[in-house]
């Protein structure tokens, strides 16, 4: 008598090699990405993206504020070498043009590639229609190109964020943010890099809309320096600060100097002294009673 051949055995052990294979697979795939433009079959995300912005949020933390007569861009510099010439050297804060600057965090090399082409932008736009571009339009115009480069195979996302502070005359003093994703969006007040969770918190609970002038925005400017950066005492060194107003109808972009930031720092010191003499007697009067 003929015997069948086991067909269903063999069936069973085939279709348990080929599903250890594909969960050995689909593990594998949990652990390492290395394509650039293809998501997650399984969770929908785009890695590389995520990537480029875990490296952000390792850079120095800068931080931009609105205020009703100005706008202003501070940030942590960590390469703070005394040879450096400050004329000639900035880490953090870049001018694009008369009318906008930008301050970066994460890759710096990236950063000087997105900086000139935000500058080349701007000067196309001025040599074609005799006039400065809007700030809204020069910010779009990057992140088209930071999109680009998360679609087509070859390259890599940009591994930068900005802080734009601009103004124009459709919206006066502006503020934007944007990632490597190439989103990006209008502020009253935000931070990027290091501890820019805690700095955006300081700044949500101590911002006051309608009542900001530059003069208190550098004041809170330094306070959530101060708290956020990790170090036991802020220097005028390890800080850059640059502010952006209007005078006699032209746009005034500048960088303050390490005497004026020490200054700052000074009155935030004596600020924070008198706030702490206040609460101990304070307490010295409730402990009488």
């Amino acid at each position: 008598m003929q015997r069948r051949p086991k067909t269903r055995l063999y069936n069973k052990h085939l279709s348990h090699s080929l599903t250890s294979k594909s969960s050995c697979i689909l593990g594998c795939r949990q652990f390492y990405f290395f394509d650039v433009t293809n998501l997650n079959p399984f969770l929908g995300r785009l890695y590389q993206v995520e990537y480029a912005m875990e490296a952000i949020g390792h850079a120095g933390t800068c931080l931009g504020i609105l205020a009703n007569d100005g706008v202003l861009l501070a940030a942590e510099r960590r390469n703070i070498h005394k040879l450096l010439d400050e004329v000639f050297f900035s880490e953090k804060i870049y001018k694009l043009n008369e009318d906008m600057a930008c301050s970066v965090a994460g890759i710096t090399s990236d950063a000087n590639v997105l900086t000139n082409e935000l500058r080349l932008i701007a000067q196309r736009y001025l040599l074609q229609y005799q006039e400065p571009i809007p700030c809204e339009q020069l910010v779009t115009a990057l992140c088209d190109i930071k999109q680009a480069y998360t679609q087509f195979g070859g390259k890599r996302p940009f591994g930068v964020s900005l802080l734009y502070i601009g103004w124009d005359k459709h919206y006066g003093f502006q503020l934007y943010q944007s990632d490597p994703s190439g989103n990006y969006g209008g502020w009253k007040a935000t931070c990027i890099g290091n501890n820019s969770a805690a700095a955006v918190s300081m700044l949500k609970q101590d911002y006051k809309e309608g009542e900001m002038t530059l003069k208190t925005a550098l004041a809170l400017a330094i306070k959530v320096l101060n708290k956020t950066m990790d170090v036991s005492k802020l220097s005028a060194e390890k800080v850059e600060i640059a502010t952006l107003t209007r005078e006699n109808g032209k746009t005034v972009i500048r960088v303050l100097k390490q005497k004026e930031v020490e200054q700052l720092i000074k009155q935030h010191e004596e600020e924070e002294a008198k706030a702490e003499r206040e609460k101990k007697e304070k307490e010295q009067k409730e402990k009488d009673k």
